[in-house]
């Protein structure tokens, strides 16, 4: 394989430990080790100690001791170190993306493109955000008193990042809480957290104080169900699979926390019959395909009004054959490995199920080559399957797109509605009256007209249903990350208010 000699030299870069706690680098006390492991050759890149519940309760310690100072600092203060934050990640930019395409087996075109801007704009965008935290302008609701609004920062977050983006969930997780005035500890996936290490200590190097953003790295069970039960930690939010939500959204109203919840997804892909075909077969295999489809919102069902679905199903699988899978790191590389060969073999047993009930027109292999000790699998296309079968019903998160057939308006619609998840979806139409029914009527957080996938961050990211609950990005993730108080001030200077009769009746 195709081997540049100055990609990313984990061990070396982070010899210190995997935990960033108050501001420096330090080693998990757990007693037990975990390696970082390039999905694209299965070669370990990165061995450290994980995290024991001592390190949450430090890195807890940290945050608290550091939330009086941080969340008392003016919306300017906080502004001013989010914006030299942007500028130390645009600095390291090059860094990110190595180490990204190092640890998750993304093509680095991908990282360089998508991955490190969107986190360097979303940081640059919080920057500005935490000038603008406000409350209901004042007014005189009650005659009396003079009411207002106070938006204030929570306290101390505890979150919890997913493997397939780990430096945009760091972002994504971190930037919210820490522009609206709290300090965070996050838990990364333990199979990459090299980014979300590196961003904690690009805070720091932005100035930003100590504490206020730290990174704990063990297991699930230990430290992330310890994290979330926390007494000192005043919310949870949590990326990731929905069976895994559910037990944290147990230990969370156990100790009666704020939540926040993105779990998992299988988007809708509705194909009118007035729509481009060619915009939407261009639209379906990389929308189904991008991040090699471990991607909550990346189209994985794609129904088709049925007098273009012979013709989408054939050029769909001509495009998705044509993309190159192999190395991260060549230029030439359009598709990278999944984060694991469990996952690989995960993703090959649905579509070796599926066979019994359905068409795979394409791919549905692991390329062997020079490839084989990797963890590929190339892109497929599912044809003919059943609505309720398991491959139409369940996440799983791979480059697979299944492709069924509809008549009606009204039976897309329905199809598109019939999972339990509810994160994005995409109608294709030239009609705007069409797409607008579309947009109106799908069950989902975020719905495009003649595209999939793209995000900004000015615009919110969440779901409906079993995709959980609140919003990523944009101003609306603030309201995740502070706590409403009213404040009001009687405006009589009298000391009996005409309610007290309630209590003192008639008497002078």
């Amino acid at each position: 394989m195709h081997n540049p000699g100055h990609r990313f030299q984990a061990q070396d870069r982070l010899a210190d430990g995997a935990q960033y706690i108050a501001g420096r680098f330090t080693k998990g006390t757990s007693g037990r080790t975990h390696a970082v492991v390039n999905p694209a050759t299965g070669e370990e890149v990165y061995t450290y100690e994980l995290a024991s519940t001592a390190d949450v309760d430090a890195a807890v310690a940290a945050a608290h001791e550091a939330f009086p100072g941080w969340s008392s600092a003016t919306p300017g203060e906080r502004s001013d170190a989010l914006h030299r934050f942007a500028a130390v990640l645009a600095e390291r930019a090059e860094e990110f993306a190595q180490a990204e395409s190092l640890q998750c087996g993304k093509p680095l075109k991908l990282t360089r493109e998508f991955d490190v801007p969107g986190t360097i704009d979303n940081t640059a965008f919080f920057a500005g955000a935490a000038r603008h935290l406000q409350g209901q302008s004042a007014g005189e609701y009650s005659g009396d008193h003079t009411s207002y609004v106070r938006r204030e920062p929570i306290g101390v977050v505890g979150s919890i990042a997913p493997w397939n983006y780990p430096l945009q969930m760091a972002a994504w997780k971190i930037l919210p809480a820490v522009a609206a005035g709290n300090t965070i500890v996050l838990k990364p996936a333990e199979l990459t957290p090299l980014t979300s290490l590196l961003f904690a200590e690009a805070a720091t190097e932005a100035g930003i104080p100590d504490g206020v953003i730290n990174i704990v790295t063990g297991l699930g069970k230990e430290v992330g169900e310890h994290l979330v039960g926390h007494p000192d930690v005043a919310m949870t939010s949590f990326t990731g699979s929905t069976a895994v939500g559910k037990r944290v959204a147990e230990i969370a109203t156990s100790t009666v926390k704020r939540l926040h919840l993105e779990l998992g997804g299988k988007a809708p892909f509705v194909v009118f019959d007035d729509a481009d075909l060619d915009a939407a077969v261009n639209g379906a295999v990389a929308g189904s395909l991008i991040n090699t489809g471990q991607d909550c919102t990346a189209a994985t069902r794609a129904y088709v009004q049925r007098p273009l679905y012979e013709e989408f199903v054939a050029k769909t699988a001509a495009l998705m054959a044509s993309v190159r899978v192999g190395d991260p790191f060549a230029s030439d590389t359009d598709l990278g490995p999944l984060i694991s060969h469990a996952q690989r073999d995960r993703v090959a047993g649905f579509v070796d199920r599926a066979r019994d009930y359905a068409r795979v027109v394409t791919g549905g292999t692991a390329p062997q080559g020079e490839l084989k000790s990797g963890a590929f699998y190339a892109p497929t296309l599912v044809a003919d399957a059943a609505q309720d079968s398991e491959i139409v019903q369940a996440e799983i998160f791979g480059p697979v797109l299944v492709v069924l057939p509809f008549d009606t308006d009204d039976e897309g619609i329905a199809l598109a509605n019939d999972t339990p998840y509810g994160l994005a979806a995409s109608a294709w139409s030239r009609d705007v009256y069409r797409a607008g029914r579309a947009t109106r009527e799908i069950k989902a957080g975020c719905v495009w007209v003649n595209d999939h996938i793209p995000i900004i961050s000015e615009m919110p990211h969440g779901g409906y249903k079993a995709s959980g609950f609140g919003k990523d990005m944009s101003a609306y993730s603030f309201e995740e990350y502070t706590q409403i108080k009213h404040v009001m001030f009687d405006n009589t200077a009298v000391a009996r208010k005409d309610w007290h009769r309630t209590i003192f009746g008639d008497r002078p």
